[in-house]
């Protein structure tokens, strides 16, 4: 059966075709068809992505580290005289002092900067594909029988464009 646009034609066909149109009563000359698609509608949105915790720990390590030291020794030498005669008396009271000396290791601490950790934010641009079905209104035209339609603009036969 032909219908144009849907609006033209017995209403045995249009109630086989689609229950929820309305029906057309009566004969009418002219009527008109909306057509409707749809459009993407894209917002963005700033969500929360983490977040970057700067801390620091302290580490232990044990550091060995080989210090050259100087420390004195007597000697004690003894060199036989073969008993050669003294005038000298005997006595305790003599006495030699020798002092001796050594180094000894002194160890601080002290704290030096090594380095120094910063972090900021930057923003970078990048481009993210998204993909949708969308839909949209098309109409058609059928006849029956030898029926001429034309383009309202330009009054070309719609049906061989």
């Amino acid at each position: 059966m032909g219908d144009f646009l849907g609006l033209f034609g017995d209403d045995k066909s249009r109630n086989q075709e689609n229950d929820n149109e309305p029906r057309i009563q009566g004969d009418q000359t002219s009527g008109a068809l909306q057509l409707h698609k749809e459009e993407l509608d894209i917002t963005k949105n700033n969500v929360d992505a983490g977040e970057v915790v700067l801390s620091k720990d302290v580490v232990e390590e044990q550091k060995s580290v080989d210090v050259p030291v100087m420390h004195e020794e007597v000697v004690i030498k003894r060199t036989p005289i073969n008993n050669e005669r003294s005038d000298e008396s005997i006595s305790s009271e003599e006495t030699i002092h020798i002092p001796v000396t050594q180094e000894q290791v002194e160890v601080n601490k002290y704290t030096v900067t090594t380095e120094e950790i910063s972090a900021s934010k930057r923003q970078v641009q990048e481009t993210q594909q998204v993909q949708e079905t969308l839909k949209h209104e098309e109409a058609h035209v059928n006849t029956t029988g030898s029926v001429d339609i034309r383009d309202g603009s330009g009054f070309e036969d719609i049906n061989n464009s």
